[in-house]
């Protein structure tokens, strides 16, 4: 790879995030001088707005309709002279700009994405597939790039190849022009093969029925299985000639999802942030993905800007490390539930997927070692609830009697009527085997061999009843030739909220991948369903819901400690720990991208609104419960080190066989003092 470097630069993003745009601007064809104006008027809105790099269309300073008058002096002299000026005039913006222009080399003329910055012209990339069929005839005016992907050298002092990546704000940028991306291996795949982390199409793509929806997950596919962001800008109805109309449809797409796009028939520019972090972390974790292909040559052009000197560097080096906000709001939407789809449509579909493969990975195991029974401790709290439902629909699938599931409760000293009365009325409404087996007199029994004194609330209380109940369930499946069904899910496996070789222990762990926050709508999703199913009488159906509902309303508890006088429960778990939203929003961002402690935080605070009329938590509620997730999730990986099967059902996941090896004595210090400087 060759390097090109034009200026010296050091930049610092905020927290790994990129912002970028696409603009359709007013075109009028053959016009460029005042096309450049539209463009240099952009240009400077958008560095307003904090962009750090704008794609404008396809031959946006002649517009891409102009026909045989390509083959016209006048024209391709003049779209030169505009693209120096629209340099020049936009010297003074720390942008990258990459505008489409026709240019000539070796009395060839090709259609380029040329990329300007700080006044310098860097580098024109040529289209490689010129499209000649249709409505298409580029091939009448404009030759391929493919014959100069090996060149590397310069034309009127500018880098000219299709094989070329400009580095700006440290990141990795090339080029591919429409058709590029409609070709079965479009030039993108081989850019990324070569480091580009955001790839810009500058497109003139015209509008048929459907085509909007295939060039949209196009747009999608690509940005996805290239682990990149990609920028498709597109024509605007100034372009709509003759047989033909444009749309301005832009896009701005990250790994898969797509952040921004623009509405169709307008112009104007979409602006959004791509987090640079999330993709150098997708790479980095598929070993699959190749960061670098040797064979293929590239030049690499490496824009810095002079504006700080060393001295200024090193103090803007301090104060990044110490600062905690961003330069600018986020333009790019942070879930408060990363795990949980915002939209009730796609929340449904998730919840039934979701709910499919707990099922098939349950009906397998008991299938494959010939089980027709189930035992599960039913406490009347969501994740046993949800262990039940998701057992059942195991039963229906190998169309095994329902009163093979023995559905166990255990009241002990802090047990409530109101979860004791939902799990009884659940087993029934759903019709399998309840047992009660009341296991005070078993606990004190223990106490009094142990020498445990019952005023003594202490951590042996509690978990001397969740191994109590582990054994009861152990030996009940022994007696009825069972399994027991964990119900723990993967929020308390992160924390460590389970008593070990108690709650921790089952011989499968159905809700082992769901978090905490999902629990709650998969639940929700069964109360729905119960509501609508005719397949049974609507009393049952109705009772089955009432119940769900109810259960979805209770606090989360282990109910380990004696109730209040009130009756009411008296220990509710994110008293203790912290809210589970908070740790499931860390959980995520940790395990799934690596982000640091920092950078979750900034995340955060956008998420849940801190410092606003709307906030949900203060900086101080996020940094304390931030800190007890860090120092909880590495003291508590030994028992994850042992935990049993269960079916890995999302991206983020803590089985030591497949998705998080850890040591279980690796300390947190490096995690726990960047919190503390926050």
């Amino acid at each position: 790879m060759h390097y090109i470097s034009i200026l010296w630069y050091t930049n610092f993003m905020n927290y790994g995030f990129f912002r970028v745009a696409c603009a359709s601007p007013k075109v009028t064809v053959a016009d460029c001088e005042t096309n450049a104006n539209e463009i240099i008027k952009y240009c400077f809105t958008a560095h307003s707005d904090g962009a750090e790099l704008i794609v404008f269309p396809e031959l946006s300073i002649t517009g891409y309709t102009c026909g045989d008058l390509f083959l016209q002096r006048t024209l391709l002299d003049n779209a030169k002279r505009q693209l120096k000026r629209i340099a020049k005039e936009t010297t003074s913006l720390d942008i990258l700009i990459a505008v489409g222009c026709p240019l000539e080399k070796n009395d060839k003329l090709y259609n380029c994405g040329v990329f300007i910055a700080g006044g310098i012209i860097l580098a024109s990339i040529p289209k490689t597939h010129i499209p000649n069929y249709g409505e298409f005839y580029e091939i009448r005016h404009f030759t391929s790039g493919k014959a100069l992907k090996d060149e590397t050298e310069r034309s009127d002092s500018f880098a000219f190849g299709t094989n070329t990546l400009i580095q700006f704000h440290g990141v990795q940028i090339a080029c591919e022009i429409c058709e590029d991306m409609w070709v079965p291996c479009p030039p993108s795949t081989q850019h990324v093969q070569a480091g580009a982390q955001i790839i810009c199409n500058l497109s003139a793509s015209n509008e048929v029925v459907g085509k909007a929806d295939y060039r949209r997950m196009l747009v999608k596919s690509q940005s996805g299985r290239c682990a990149c962001a990609y920028l498709y800008s597109n024509a605007s109805h100034g372009e709509s000639t003759q047989d033909l109309i444009f749309s301005g449809h832009n896009i701005i797409a990250e790994d898969g999802s797509i952040l921004k796009e623009s509405t169709m028939y307008n112009t104007g520019y979409i602006l959004s942030d791509i987090d640079i972090d999330k993709l150098e972390t997708e790479r980095r974790r598929a070993n699959t993905w190749v960061t670098e292909n040797t064979k293929i040559n590239y030049q690499k052009i490496i824009y810095e800007n002079i504006a700080a000197d060393n001295e200024n560097l090193v103090q803007l080096d301090k104060k990044t490390k110490n600062n905690t906000n961003l330069s600018y709001t986020l333009l790019r939407t942070i879930s408060q539930s990363p795990f949980v789809p915002a939209d009730k449509e796609n929340r449904a579909i998730r919840c039934s997927e979701i709910i499919a493969m707990q099922a098939e990975g349950l009906a397998k195991r008991l299938k494959h070692i010939g089980c027709k029974n189930a035992v599960i401790g039913l406490s009347g709290g969501l994740d046993s609830t949800l262990a039940l439902l998701v057992t059942a629909e195991a039963f229906k699938r190998l169309k095994l009697d329902l009163k093979g599931i023995i559905a166990v409760t255990m009241p002990c000293f802090g047990t409530t009527d109101r979860t004791y009365s939902n799990a009884c009325s659940m087993a029934k409404s759903m019709n399998v085997t309840l047992r009660e087996i009341r296991i005070e007199k078993a606990v004190r029994q223990h106490f009094a061999d142990i020498g445990q004194d019952e005023n003594d609330h202490s951590v042996t209380y509690e978990n001397s009843q969740a191994r109590e109940r582990t054994q009861v369930l152990m030996d009940l499946a022994n007696k009825n030739g069972a399994i027991v069904i964990g119900t723990g899910d993967l929020s308390e496996l992160a924390l460590g909220w389970a008593t070990y070789n108690g709650d921790h222990m089952s011989m499968y762990g159905v809700n082992s991948s769901i978090p905490k926050t999902l629990v709650r709508y998969l639940v929700a999703w069964f109360a729905e369903e119960a509501d609508t199913n005719n397949n049974a009488s609507q009393a049952v159906n109705k009772k089955l819901s009432d119940v769900l509902w109810d259960i979805l309303d209770t606090p989360v508890s282990p109910e380990l400690l004696p109730p209040q006088n009130d009756g009411t429960i008296a220990q509710k778990t994110e008293d203790l720990v912290g809210p589970y939203e908070l740790h499931d929003f860390f959980l995520y961002y940790v395990l799934r991208w690596g982000y640091t402690p920092r950078k979750i935080y900034i995340l955060a605070k956008q998420a849940f609104g801190t410092n606003t009329p709307n906030s949900i938590y203060n900086s101080e509620t996020i940094i304390k419960w931030m800190r007890t997730f860090y120092k909880r999730f590495f003291q508590q990986q030994f028992k994850r080190s042992c935990m049993p099967d269960g079916i890995k059902v999302g991206t983020v996941n803590l089985s030591p066989r497949g998705d998080w090896r850890m040591p279980s004595d690796a300390s947190a210090a490096l995690w726990l003092k960047e919190v503390d400087t926050l």
